[in-house]
Formats: structure tokens, C-alpha cells, sequence
């Protein structure tokens, strides 16, 4: 019996050595992973509250723009009282954020490197020697300081919002939202801020805002009409009298526009709504939703500044009624219009998108380089083939549509208006423009552009894109 315990305490032992053996390596192999992984993501969080303690040591550095303009910097009077200065005041509010009473914008995703220098280390032994503060490092975005003031210009006294990338690198150029606020007096105007809750000021509309796309739309609804119908889409014919009107639902074309006879390219590009929505009824709808998955609806975005995500909600027990109006953009559907600026310059990059960044590089305050970013492919959103489609019908609404105001010899323009409906209950309405541009020897450029409450798409926010363009291109 002893002989058979002591083989039963052996085992026991043996089982429990083996278990804290394997807890042990599992352990070591997290931390391995952790350090080689995970540790940069975790530092640089803006939720880690300890980056706050380098400040006791570091004075904030600087945001500057891609051409060389200081957008964000740290000024220190005789007493040793640093303030941050924005130097732009209300342009760049959204996308640098501000640093007081919390952080958003490039001020929060940027503040690890923002908190730490790289100044020469003879320097820094000497700053320390004498109890003084090293020069934090500085953040060299991709932004431009020519395209941020044009959009800020022409956005003028709407609210709204002004995206602007390259397609092939991913490199945003331009962030603007309105309304927007003096990130040097957000201390002082914190409450008033705060206490407005229909203006929503601190909202950056670019990649938080929430809206019905109205026919910019048409661009999803028309791919998944190709996918469906890859052989015969030509044959697509539609006799347009103004309105479509299915079980009771009547769909209008704008300003009450009898079209006449269309093909499905002068659909397109005439923005028929009672083509879309004939043409939304005829989708498998399960299909119809998984290419708008594809194209990251309800999908987390590539981006790291705070965003909101895009939702399309039809199913196989969707009503007519509502089927129609998502084939026009409307029904449930909303979209931030960084996510259609997304949807658009994968189309410009021949169905890949990339991934989209804001930060050039990371620099000392001598100028040494730290770090840089590059460009990053995310994914194809659609086959090089789809993307050649409907950039042949993105050029149709320039050249013969409802964005003709872009139809010039200087560049070449891409791209589909849109006027969505703010509210069954309301006249008003939102102008959307979304597309790119191109021209030899420049990198191409994509759009994204929408106005409240301002009017159609053609007449509030094709003329923004065209100021870009135009700036862009001379």
C-alpha cells in the first residue's frame, strides 16, 4: 500500500511540476511576443496615463505640416510656464486636436513622440545637469498647409467636412470639419463647448460624422449590379418619367426630372434615382450586403484617429419600400465621408486600398530623423476589372453628368454627386462630391466632400473639389 501511495504522490507531483513548467514557458512566450509586438502599441496608447510623466522632463514638441508650417508648438515664458500654441488657430482643430482637458486628434494618437526627445545625448546630460527640460521630438504630418486653407476657405460658413488623399500612398493631404473651435482657448471655452449639444463642435465630421450618402451611394449599388449582371449590364434599360413607383413607394428624380430613356451609364451619370431604385429591387440581397461588407461597411476602418463606423442594414425581410431607397442612398444607411473617400480611392487605385496615414515622419528638435512611416496596402475592396468599370462611369459624370463643372483640360476628374435628404420631415439637404483627380506628373488625388444643409451635390460641393483640384494640380 505505501509502495502504490508514494508511485500516486509522485504522479502528483510530477502533474504539478509540469503544469507550472508549461505555465512558466506559455508565460516567457507572451512576454517575448509582448516586447516584440505588442510593447510599442501599448507605450504610444493615449490611454496610458503614464505618458503623462515624461512631460515632467520634456517639453511638448511640435506638429508641423508636410510643407513645413507649424501647426501645433509649445512656448515657455521667463517663469517656466509652458502654453500650447496653435498657430492656425481653428483651420487644423479637428485633425491636430487640442492637448488641454484631455486630447484628441494628432495631439492624442502622436503623444508618446510628442513626449520624448532625441536631441543629442551630450545635450540632454547637460539640460539635466541644470535641471532644464529637453525639446520633445517633432511630428511631421502629411497634411498641406495650401489644400487645408483652400478646403477651410471653401467650405466657408457651412458646416460640413473636406477629406483629401492619394489614392496610391494613402497620405492625407487635407482634414477639415466645421463647426470646429480655437484649440487655443479650449480651456477658457470648455463649458460653452460642452454645454452645446446640437452644434457638436468637438465632432470631427471627416471620420466621426454620420450621414445619409445619397447617389454617392450609386456607386455601391451600381458594383454590385455589375457583379450580378457582369455579362449583360450593358443591356440595362430604364425609361425615366420623373418617378418609380413600386407597392405604394414613389421614388422622385431630383428637382422632378423626366430623364427619358437611359442606358445604365447615362443612369449613372444623369444620377437617375428611379433607374437605382428599379435597379435595387432586381439585387440578390445577401449579395448586395456582402459586397458592402467588402467595401467596410459595419467593418472597423483602417484609420487611427477616432472614427465611426459605417452601417448598411438591408436583409432578406427588408421591405420594398426600403430596398429602394438604399439603392439611392437613403433608408438607413450612413456613412462617414473618410470611409467614402476610402471607397473611392481604392476605385482610383485600380481596386487596392491603402492604408491611410497622417504622419510623415517623427523628427528630433535638431532635425535627425527617428522614424518615418511608408505607404501600407490594406486590401483590395474589388477586382482590378471592377475598378476599371467604374472608373469608366465615374468619368461619365464628368464628361457628360452632373459633375461637368469638373470637365476641364487642366487635370482630369473622376468621381459622382450626390444630394441626400436630411429628414423625411425637412426640405433641407446635404451636398456630397466624391472622386479623384489625375495629371502627369503629379500623384493622383481623391475627394470627399459634403455640405449641410446647403443644396445639390453639382452646386455646393463640386465647386470645393474644384478649388482643390485646381491648387493641387498648379
Amino acid at each position: 500500500m505505501s509502495g502504490k501511495k508514494a508511485k500516486s504522490q509522485n504522479k502528483e507531483a510530477a502533474f504539478i511540476t509540469y503544469f507550472f513548467l508549461i505555465l512558466f514557458l506559455a508565460m516567457m512566450v507572451y512576454f517575448v511576443y509582448f516586447i516584440a509586438a505588442e510593447s510599442d502599441s501599448f507605450i504610444n496608447s493615449p490611454y496610458n496615463s503614464l505618458q503623462n510623466l515624461f512631460s515632467e522632463y520634456v517639453v511638448r514638441g511640435d506638429i508641423v505640416s508636410a510643407d513645413g508650417m507649424t501647426l501645433a508648438t509649445t512656448t515657455t515664458d521667463e517663469d517656466g510656464n509652458e502654453t500650447r500654441v496653435y498657430p492656425y488657430g481653428n483651420m487644423f482643430a479637428h485633425v491636430v486636436g487640442y492637448s488641454t482637458n484631455g486630447k484628441s486628434g494628432l495631439e492624442s494618437q502622436e503623444n508618446f513622440n510628442l513626449l520624448r526627445s532625441h536631441v543629442f545625448f551630450l545635450d540632454q546630460i547637460s539640460n539635466e545637469l541644470r535641471n532644464e527640460k529637453n525639446q520633445g521630438d517633432t511630428v511631421v504630418t502629411t497634411l498641406r498647409y495650401d489644400l487645408q486653407e483652400t478646403a477651410y476657405e471653401a467650405l466657408g460658413s457651412y458646416d460640413g467636412a473636406v477629406v483629401v488623399m492619394q489614392p496610391s500612398t494613402g497620405r492625407i493631404l487635407c482634414m477639415v470639419s466645421k463647426p470646429d473651435y480655437d484649440p487655443n482657448t479650449i480651456e477658457e471655452d470648455w463649458s460653452s463647448i460642452n454645454s452645446d449639444s446640437e452644434s457638436s463642435v468637438l465632432v470631427n465630421r471627416a471620420t466621426q460624422g454620420q450621414y445619409a450618402p445619397g447617389s454617392v451611394f450609386k456607386i455601391v449599388t451600381l458594383l454590385e449590379y455589375y457583379r450580378e449582371n457582369t455579362d449583360s449590364y450593358g443591356d440595362y434599360i430604364y425609361d425615366c418619367a420623373g418617378e418609380y413607383t413600386v407597392e405604394g413607394r414613389t421614388i422622385y428624380c431630383a428637382s422632378g426630372k423626366h430623364h427619358g430613356s437611359q442606358t445604365l451609364i447615362e443612369a449613372f451619370s444623369n444620377s437617375c434615382n428611379g433607374a437605382f431604385a428599379n435597379i435595387a429591387l432586381s439585387l440578390d440581397i445577401t449579395s448586395y450586403s456582402d459586397t458592402c461588407d467588402l467595401l467596410l461597411f459595419n467593418q472597423s476602418l483602417p484609420i487611427e484617429l477616432e472614427y465611426t463606423k459605417s452601417s448598411f442594414s438591408l436583409d432578406e425581410d427588408s421591405d420594398t419600400s426600403l430596398i429602394m431607397e438604399t439603392g439611392i442612398g437613403q433608408g438607413d444607411t450612413l456613412v462617414s465621408p473618410m470611409h467614402m473617400l476610402m471607397i473611392v480611392s481604392s476605385i482610383a487605385n485600380d481596386g487596392t486600398l491603402m492604408t491611410p496615414y497622417l504622419v510623415d515622419s517623427i523628427e528630433s528638435a535638431d532635425g535627425n530623423v527617428v522614424s518615418s512611416d511608408s505607404s501600407e496596402e490594406y486590401g483590395r475592396l474589388m477586382t482590378s476589372d471592377e475598378a476599371e468599370f467604374l472608373q469608366e462611369y465615374l468619368r461619365s459624370v464628368v464628361t457628360s453628368g452632373t459633375a461637368s463643372a469638373l470637365n476641364t483640360s487642366s487635370y482630369t476628374a473622376y468621381g459622382k454627386t450626390g444630394t441626400a435628404e436630411v429628414s423625411d420631415s425637412s426640405d433641407e439637404t446635404n451636398a456630397w462630391f466624391v472622386g479623384y483627380a489625375s495629371k502627369d506628373g503629379y500623384e493622383d488625388i481623391a475627394v470627399a466632400v459634403i455640405v449641410e444643409d446647403s443644396g445639390s451635390g453639382s452646386s455646393y460641393a463640386v465647386p470645393i473639389a474644384q478649388k482643390i483640384f485646381s491648387v493641387y494640380f498648379s
